[in-house]
């Protein structure tokens, strides 16, 4: 779409640059000035922080308007994530005795959940499908679904995949707020898979979904593609 869009603005007069982590996609999609930068999906600058390594990212991206042809280049720097590093995030202990572990879970985050907003100035937050407020009742939809009802009748508040992602989204943001440093990009993602109870229900959901014969995006995007 974004290579789209810079033919579209490049037709009418107006300079593009596109960066792209994926080389097989930049590649494809051709956009007339494109800057090819091995970091992490969602890192398109690099390190959170780091403004000189940033800057020097743009620098190269800005050289290419002086491309009168179209041109595909390589930062010659990358940024690996080898999966190693885990958040270290302390979970809340058990509250609410009669609540499901992970919707107990997700209310003893909420504190987190909130600083982690405003520390990045309300740049991060639930609500593409549902807000925080929602979360419970959508994680209980959740529960519902590796409990064995149907995914069409468990309640879920809005398309599956969405609601997924601001529940993962909900708990990334509590992790920063708990953390002291920027974490490698799929360190959070990690931690919410392997360590959290609504991790683990998201888990069973989609291999629930899957089981019933729901159309393949439904489950495939609850979680990441690895997962």
């Amino acid at each position: 779409t974004v290579s789209t869009l810079a033919h579209v603005f490049e037709a009418a007069g107006i300079a593009t640059i596109a960066l792209g982590s994926v080389r097989k996609q930049i590649e494809s999609t051709a956009p007339p000035r494109g800057l090819w930068c091995d970091f992490p999906l969602g890192r398109p600058l690099g390190e959170p922080g780091d403004a000189e390594f940033q800057h020097r990212v743009l620098a190269a991206a800005f050289a290419l308007l002086d491309a009168t042809e179209p041109v595909l280049a390589e930062f010659d720097e990358a940024i690996t994530d080898d999966g190693a590093e885990m958040l270290a995030c302390p979970l809340p202990p058990r509250h609410d005795p009669d609540a499901h572990p992970a919707v107990d879970e997700d209310r003893g985050l909420r504190a987190a959940y909130d600083r982690g907003v405003e520390m990045s100035g309300g740049r991060f937050a639930a609500g593409r499908a549902v807000g925080a407020d929602g979360i419970p009742a959508a994680i209980e939809s959740f529960i519902r679904i590796a409990e064995g009802t149907a995914w069409k009748e468990a309640g879920v508040p809005g398309l599956p995949m969405r609601v997924a992602h601001d529940i993962r989204g909900y708990y990334e943001t509590a992790a920063l707020a708990m953390v002291d440093h920027a974490p490698p990009a799929w360190a959070g993602t990690r931690w919410f898979y392997d360590q959290t109870e609504t991790g683990k229900v998201m888990l069973a959901a989609r291999t629930a979904m899957r089981e019933q014969g729901a159309p393949q995006p439904m489950w495939f995007y609850l979680t990441p593609g690895d997962r």
